[in-house]
C-alpha cells in the first residue's frame, strides 16, 4: 500500500477534524459560542501547514519539495492548489467573524450554522486540489449543500425561505448538466482525470459529443460562478440570505466555482480552447455589462452586491475568454484571473462587513437610509468608502490592481479578442464606478433620513470580532493597492502550474 503525503493533506484533515469537533462542542454544551471558537480556532490551524507547503523548499523539517501527487494524480498540492486554499480559508475565518453576533434565529441552533460553515470551507479546499471529476464534484457540491442551508437560516423569514429553495433549485439543475457533460466527456476519453483527458482530448476533438459535453461542463459551472445569462438567481438569494452567509456565498461559493472553471478549461481542456474560448469571452462581455447596468439602479445595497460580484465575476473570466479563443499563452490569463480573485475576496468581505454593522443597527439596508452616514459615524463611512471604492478600481486601493492585471492579460493577447474585451472591460469599469460612488455619495454627502435614531451608531464602539474583520481587510485592500508585488506573486506562483504540464 502506498505511503501518503500527510502533510500535503494536513489542510484538509485539520478542516474535517474541526468540522466533527464543531458538531460534538454544539451537542454537549450549551455555551454556543464555544462552537464558534471551535470553528474559528480550527480554520487558524488548517492556515498553517497551507503556508508551510508554500514554502516547504526553504523549510528544514520538509522531506520533499515541488508539487505533491496523491491517488493516481486525482488530488494534487501545488502553488495554484495553495493559493486557493489560503483564500477559502481567509473567506471562511472572516465569515465566521462576521457571523458572531448577528444571527437572528434561536440560539440553539447557532453551533449547526458553525458547523456548516467550516464544512463549505472544507469541500472549497479540497475542490482546489481536486484534479479529477468526481473529486471535484463532490468538493463541490459539499460547498453548495452547505450553501443551501445556510440561505434558509432565517427560518421565519419568506424572503429567506426562498433564497433556500431557489438556490437548491438552480443548483441541483446546474449539477445535472455538469455531470451529464462529464458523462459524455468520460465516455469519450475512458477517464475522468484532467490530466488524462487532456492528453486524450486530440483524439476526440472532431467528435461533436465531446464539444457537447464540454459545453454542458462549462454551463453546469456557469450557474456556479453567477455568470450571465445563468445569474438570475443571485441578488434573490443574496437579499433573502443572512448576510454573513451572503459574504460567504460572494467569495467563497462563488470562488469554488471559478476554482472549477479554471480547473477544468485549464488543466482538461487546453487544447480545445478553440471549443470553449469563444464562449468565456461572450459570458465575460455579457456578465460585466449586465451586472453593472442593472447594479445602477438598485437601491437595496445587498442587491447592489449581488450584482456586483456578478460583474466582477466577468472581469475574471475576461483573460479566460481572451487568451483561449486566439490561442495566445494561457499562463498570463491564469495568472490574472488568480490575482484578482486574491483582491476580490478582501474588498467584497470588507464590503459585507461594513454593510453588516450599518444594516443592523440602522434595521435597514436601502440606500436611502444611509444618508448622511458620515456626520454621525465617520469612522464607518470612512470605511465604507475604502471598500466601495476600491471594488471600483481607484488607486491607491487593491482593485486598481486587480483591474490593472485584467487588462495587461486581455491586451498582451496581442489580438482583436483581447483588445475587444479590453475596450468592454474599460467601459464597465467607467459604469461601475457609477454605482459604487453612488453608494459612497449617500454616506457622505446626502441628507440625514428624517426621523432617523442615530443613537445606535453614533459614537458606539464595534463589536470586537466584526471589527478585527474589517481591521484586516482594510489593511489588505491598502497594502495590496500600494504593493501590488505582493499579490502579483501569487498570481505568478499559481501559474507556475503551467511549467509543470508543459503548457
Amino acid at each position: 500500500m502506498p505511503s501518503l503525503d500527510y502533510h500535503a493533506l494536513l489542510p484538509a484533515i485539520i478542516l474535517a477534524v474541526t468540522v466533527i469537533a464543531t458538531l460534538v462542542v454544539d451537542l454537549v454544551t450549551t455555551r454556543k459560542s464555544l462552537a464558534a471558537i471551535t470553528a474559528m480556532v480550527g480554520m487558524f490551524a488548517a492556515l498553517v501547514p497551507v503556508l508551510t507547503l508554500a514554502f516547504c523548499d526553504s523549510l528544514e523539517f520538509c522531506t520533499s519539495t515541488g508539487d505533491r501527487m496523491l491517488f493516481g494524480g486525482s488530488y494534487v498540492v501545488d502553488g495554484y492548489a495553495l493559493v486557493l486554499q489560503g483564500i477559502f480559508i481567509f473567506a471562511g475565518f472572516t465569515t465566521l467573524l462576521l457571523s458572531i453576533g448577528y444571527l437572528e434565529t434561536d440560539r440553539y441552533y447557532e453551533g449547526e450554522y458553525y458547523f456548516l460553515i467550516v464544512s463549505a470551507v472544507l469541500g472549497a479546499v479540497v475542490m482546489a486540489s481536486s484534479r479529477d471529476f468526481i473529486s471535484m464534484i463532490v468538493a463541490l457540491e459539499v460547498v453548495s449543500g452547505s450553501g443551501f442551508l445556510l440561505a434558509g437560516w432565517r427560518k421565519g423569514d419568506p424572503k429567506s425561505n426562498e433564497a433556500s429553495l431557489k438556490f437548491f433549485i438552480i443548483g441541483v439543475l446546474a449539477l445535472a448538466l455538469m455531470l451529464f457533460g462529464v458523462s459524455l466527456v468520460y465516455g469519450l476519453t475512458g477517464t475522468q482525470v484532467f490530466s488524462e483527458i487532456a492528453a486524450a482530448a486530440s483524439g476526440v476533438s472532431d467528435v461533436p459529443l465531446f464539444a457537447l459535453g464540454v459545453i454542458f461542463i462549462l454551463l453546469g459551472l456557469g450557474f456556479k460562478v453567477s455568470a450571465v445569462p445563468f445569474h438570475f438567481w443571485t441578488p434573490d438569494v443574496y437579499e433573502g440570505s443572512p448576510v454573513p452567509v451572503t459574504a460567504w456565498l460572494s467569495v467563497g461559493s462563488q470562488g469554488a466555482g471559478f476554482v472549477g472553471l479554471l480547473s477544468v478549461c485549464y488543466l482538461a481542456f487546453p487544447t480545445v480552447t478553440d471549443v470553449w474560448g469563444p464562449v468565456m469571452w461572450v459570458v465575460a462581455a455579457l456578465s460585466m455589462t449586465v451586472g453593472n447596468v442593472v447594479a445602477i439602479k438598485q437601491t437595496n445595497v445587498i442587491r447592489l452586491l449581488g450584482f456586483s460580484s456578478i460583474a466582477q465575476g466577468g472581469f475574471m473570466l475576461a483573460p479566460f475568454g481572451a487568451a483561449a479563443a486566439s490561442g495566445a499563452d494561457l499562463g498570463q490569463a491564469f495568472g490574472a484571473t488568480v490575482t484578482y480573485m486574491v483582491i476580490y475576496a478582501a474588498m467584497n468581505l470588507g464590503a459585507f462587513a461594513v454593510a453588516i454593522v450599518i444594516g443592523s443597527r440602522l434595521g435597514s439596508y436601502e440606500l436611502e437610509d444611509w444618508g448622511g452616514l458620515y456626520r454621525y459615524a465617520p469612522g464607518i463611512a470612512l470605511t465604507l468608502a475604502v471598500f466601495f471604492m476600491s471594488l471600483a478600481g481607484i488607486p491607491p486601493l487593491g482593485g486598481w490592481f486587480a483591474k490593472f492585471a485584467v487588462f495587461t492579460a486581455t491586451i498582451g493577447v496581442g489580438s482583436w479578442w483581447g483588445y475587444s474585451i479590453a475596450i468592454v472591460a474599460s467601459i464597465n469599469a467607467v459604469i461601475a464606478f457609477v454605482y459604487y460612488a453612488k453608494v459612497v455619495k449617500s454616506a457622505f454627502f446626502d441628507p440625514m433620513p428624517e426621523g432617523l435614531d442615530v443613537g445606535s451608531l453614533e459614537g458606539s464602539a464595534l463589536p470586537s470580532p466584526i471589527g478585527f474583520a474589517i481591521g484586516v481587510t482594510t489593511a489588505a485592500v491598502l497594502v495590496m493597492g500600494v504593493f501590488p508585488g505582493l499579490v502579483a506573486n501569487l498570481g505568478s506562483f499559481s501559474s507556475e502550474i503551467f511549467a509543470a504540464i508543459g503548457l
